[in-house]
Parts: structure tokens; sequence; C-alpha cells
């Protein structure tokens, strides 16, 4: 049988092994090292993720009891529940899966455990999605209402969208039994997809929802919210900066850099898993010539983007780790020497923060203008005055 690609763009995570009935099962067919190695970096990396997002989700769910969650927060739950039912589903199932070396729950677990190994996944770059289209709002569109009101309509679509693009998988795997030795069950895609090309258009379909369209997504709005943020630098005669909004810059700056960062390591984690596909599809004579246990190893590093989401979040939110209950619950940092954010750094200003900024600035220039207005009168009935006195 021809090596297929593992993992949710290729064919099928285990692949029948060709088997001469009097040598003895193939290497791949029974427990050995590889199988001990992916048990033990898959406990470890579960180890991990688990704990850095659990934490990072205890922290937000505070933020969002103490009424301090801005819209990132609730974005950036969604992503650390994402990455926890990757955490708590996809990497037991590998866990299990290699131990067992054959696939011993059935054809129902076999498709139902396919969906679940993926919907973390997608669910993971919709996300994403959402967080890149938040900050372009927020720091290009700050007063725009719209968003403000579908942000929770958005996190319901990407859950949809995950829960349809994880669909197929359900109906690709089944259970199949070796041709060539009985008894030998493995959960396969194999001969679900009429033909080659069928396989292509699946991986290709796979690669732009989980690894393109957050990637382009992210660098669009990312690109022009930058732009934005030189641009308001750059103007000398500014009056937000002027006036003390400047920080809307600063604090949306920091938001955009965490933004960033994570979509920059999801690229990092996932770009050799779908280079590797594409090698697939493009030379398979050479690929098949590689160690197997390249393949492998490059699904791995793809699962560390879970593990690496909440200590992104953790480096750009340190000042807001401790927090304490009661009356006068404040974070550790809050309202810092030298610093003129409330809470330590935030990172969000609302909408509503900003409207009142807005206003403040709008009524000390309608004050400027009338002092303006009124010491010109009193000058020009001073005037006036000396000008009769001048006459008489």
């Amino acid at each position: 049988m021809d090596e297929k690609v593992s993992g949710p763009g290729g064919a099928s995570q285990k692949n029948w092994t060709h088997w001469n009935a009097t040598d003895e099962m193939p290497l791949d067919m029974q427990f050995n090292h590889g199988h001990m190695v992916s048990i033990t970096v898959y406990s470890v990396l579960m180890m991990i993720s688990a704990t850095g997002n659990l934490t990072v989700l205890s922290q937000l769910v505070k933020r969002k009891r103490m009424g301090r969650a801005s819209r990132l927060d609730v974005l950036l739950m969604h992503l650390a529940v994402a990455d926890l039912m990757v955490t708590f589903l996809m990497m037991p199932l590998e866990i299990a899966w290699a131990g067992t070396v054959q696939w011993l729950a059935g054809d129902l677990m076999c498709r139902l455990m396919m969906f679940t190994r993926t919907f973390g996944l997608y669910l993971s770059s919709f996300v994403l999605i959402c967080i890149a289209i938040d900050r372009y709002y927020a720091i290009l569109k700050p007063l725009n209402v719209t968003w403000e009101a579908r942000v929770r309509r958005a996190l319901a679509v990407a859950w949809v969208c995950a829960g349809l693009a994880s669909l197929p998988q359900s109906f690709i795997f089944h259970l199949g039994e070796h041709p060539e030795v009985k008894g030998y069950f493995q959960c396969v895609s194999y001969g679900s997809l009429p033909t080659p090309r069928h396989e292509l258009a699946y991986f290709l379909l796979n690669m732009i929802l989980m690894y393109i369209a957050p990637l382009v997504s992210t660098l669009y709005c990312s690109s022009a919210a930058l732009l934005e943020i030189i641009r308001r630098a750059n103007t000398a005669n500014d009056k937000m900066r002027r006036s003390g909004v400047g920080i809307l810059g600063r604090a949306r700056a920091r938001t955009l850099k965490m933004t960033i960062t994570i979509v920059l390591v999801f690229f990092a984690c996932w770009s050799p898993y779908y280079l590797y596909c594409i090698w697939y599809w493009i030379d398979k004579d050479s690929l098949t010539k590689q160690d197997p246990a390249l393949q492998k190893a490059i699904w791995l590093f793809s699962c560390t983007n879970s593990c690496a989401n909440p200590i992104v979040y953790g480096v750009f939110n340190r000042n807001r780790w401790t927090w304490r209950t009661g009356n006068n619950a404040r974070c550790r940092n809050d309202w810092r020497r030298g610093s003129r954010f409330p809470h330590g750094d935030s990172m969000e200003i609302s909408a509503a923060t900003l409207a009142r900024a807005k206003n403040s600035l709008h009524d000390r220039n309608s004050r400027r203008d009338s002092a303006f207005i009124h010491n010109g009168s009193q000058k020009h009935i001073l005037n006036n005055n000396n000008n009769v006195h001048g006459i008489v």
C-alpha cells in the first residue's frame, strides 16, 4: 500500500502494511520503540497544555465574573477551550492508539473520535480569525457598535463551522480489517474517496480552512491595524493623543502584538506539517524513501500549538495573573506607579471609554472656545471704553 499522510489533512492515521504470511509481522504493526516515544511525548504535551490552558481559562473566567472581561478576553476564553479540546480529546486518543497499535474500539467510536480529533483544531483556527477581525475593528473602527454586538454571533458561527468542517471525518474514516492479517483492525480512510483527485481536493479544503484562512485574515487585519497605529503616531496634530487618549494606541498595540505572536506561533507549528503534505502530493516517490518517524515527528510538533498559546497569553498578561476576591478586589498591579492604565496595563479600552474621552475632549474644546469668545468680548469692550475716554 502507498504511504499516506496522517493528520487532519491526510488520508489516514494508520495505514495498511503489506505482509507476507510466511514472514514475521511488520514492526509498525507491533508495539515498538516509536510507539513508546509517541506515548511519552503526547503525555508531556498533554500535561503542559492542560496546565497552561486551564490556568488561562480560570483567570479569564474570574475576570468575566468580576465584570472586567474585555471583548478580547471572551475570544481568548474560546481559544483556550479549543486548545483544551485538543488536549483532552485528541491527545488521549493518540496515546491510547499508540498503546494498542491497532484499533480496538469499533466502527462507531472510530467515526466519532475522528470527528472530535479535528473539531478542536478547526475551532482554534476559526477563533483566530475572529480575534484578527476583532483587532481590526478595535483599532480602525473602535466605535463600531455593529461588531461589538456581533462578537458572540461570530463565535457561534466559528463553533458551527468547526463542526461542519469536521463532519466529513465521520464519513471518510471507518473500521477496516487488514486484507492479509485476519483479526487486525484499524481506523482508516483507505478506499473512502473514489480517486486521488478527490483526496487532493479534500486536503486542499482542509488546508484552506485550517491553515490559510486564519493566516491570511490575520496578516491583512494586522497590517491594516499596524498602518493605522503608525499613522496616528506620526500625526503631530492628533487631538486624541494630546487629550490623553493616546494610551489607546499603546494598549491596543499590545493586544495587536499578542495577536500577531499567537498567529506566528500557529504558523511555525503548522507550516512543517502542511509543507510535508504538499511534498506528498507533489512527489510521493521521494517521500516514501524518508524515515516514517519524520512524519510522526512533524505531526507531534504541530500539536505543540495548543501548548504555546497559553504561554504567549501569560507573557503578554503577566501583570494581570494574580486576583483577590472580596469587596476591594483588584489586580495585583492595579494603578502601578507611573502607569495611566487602571488594573495595571489594561489590554483593552472599551468603546464606551473612548466615547467618554471624545465627549470630554469636545466639552473641553467648547469651554475653550467659549472662554476665547468671552475674553474677546471683554477686550472689545475695553477698547471701546478707551476710545470713548480719548474722545472726551
